[in-house]
């Protein structure tokens, strides 16, 4: 199953101010503030969930091929991608923007100032998914995950006229998108996936209730936290899946993509929901145990040990299988 993932492509700069934004702050000057602080640290990691994902399903050897736009800053970062298993030849390249970029600063108290710069990111537009069908011989499913509006949307509607299943995952994006271009990114969906206070936004913009929601879709999965993911078909029961014993909790950022490639993987090798589902969680615990969202290890051996205790030898036996090396 050859399967696509669009979404963003991003670098994170990630920097440690030692002491309280509020010391620095004057209440009756933040008409006129203007400061600069000297920081500790910077730490730059890979990120973007398209990025986030297809890292993980390349770990787990499916391949994806990542779709999404990025600048000419963009060589290191394919690399890496590259010898983890992604295949970036369908990412695009701007001539004239770096790649997006989110620039944050965390005091002593844990408050933040960000910046996010979208950059190449906008030219996701211009992708047309079917010349990345014709390179790599025809796709199978298209993830349509957070990134540009517009080419979210273009996407969608160009896999619903061409009759590519794809999966609607806007995430980050839900919050400002109206209920018409939720409609669109929704309907007709092979896979919705959402959390559960993303679940209550979507209903709650489109209008739609979850029945109504599940006459579209042909397959929802809300992941709720630590207490693992719902996975709801019309006309059948929900499949429940808890997540595997973490060993440490280190970061939760990137947790979401790690689930969506270990599930993502699991179709692409055909395996049956509550499998892919455990797969997803798997992966999960183990980006949560990493700071970082492309940081951890999949190591076969580990790996499985790990799967087999929170799901069972028979789930594992099937799993076992598909894991390469």
């Amino acid at each position: 199953m050859r399967i696509a993932v669009t979404g963003s492509i991003a670098t994170d700069h990630l920097m440690t101010f030692p002491g309280r934004f509020s010391d620095q702050l004057v209440a009756d000057q933040l008409h006129t503030v203007s400061l600069s602080f000297l920081v500790d640290a910077l730490d730059v990691r890979r990120g973007g969930v398209g990025a986030n994902i297809c890292f993980g399903m390349g770990l787990l050897g499916t391949k994806p091929v990542l779709v999404g736009a990025a600048g000419n800053d963009f060589g290191e970062y394919r690399a890496w991608l590259e010898r983890h298993g992604v295949d970036t030849a369908s990412v695009r390249i701007s001539e004239v923007l770096h790649t997006a970029r989110f620039i944050c600063t965390t005091d002593a108290d844990h408050n933040q100032i960000g910046s996010f710069y979208t950059g190449a990111m906008s030219e996701a537009r211009l992708i047309e998914l079917q010349h990345v069908a014709d390179r790599v011989g025809g796709l199978d499913l298209v993830s349509i995950g957070a990134d540009d509006p517009e080419a979210m949307i273009r996407h969608t509607e160009e896999c619903r006229t061409r009759g590519i299943p794809f999966a609607a995952d806007f995430s980050q994006q839900i919050a400002r998108m109206d209920g018409d271009d939720i409609r669109v990114l929704v309907d007709g969906a092979a896979y919705l996936f959402n959390n559960e206070y993303e679940k209550g936004l979507i209903e709650s913009k489109t209008g739609w209730d979850s029945d109504e929601i599940l006459d579209r879709v042909g397959t929802r999965i809300t992941t709720l936290g630590a207490h693992g993911v719902r996975i709801d078909r019309k006309d059948e029961e929900p499949i429940v899946v808890g997540c595997a014993e973490e060993q440490a909790k280190v970061d939760p950022t990137g947790v979401g993509d790690g689930f969506r490639a270990g599930f993502l993987s699991g179709l692409a090798w055909g395996v049956g929901l509550e499998r892919a589902a455990q797969v997803g969680c798997m992966v999960a615990t183990l980006v949560i145990e990493t700071l970082g969202t492309q940081e951890y290890e999949l190591r076969r051996t580990h790996f499985m040990e790990r799967f087999t205790k929170a799901y069972g030898e028979d789930a594992a036996t099937e799993v076992r299988q598909h894991l390469g090396a």
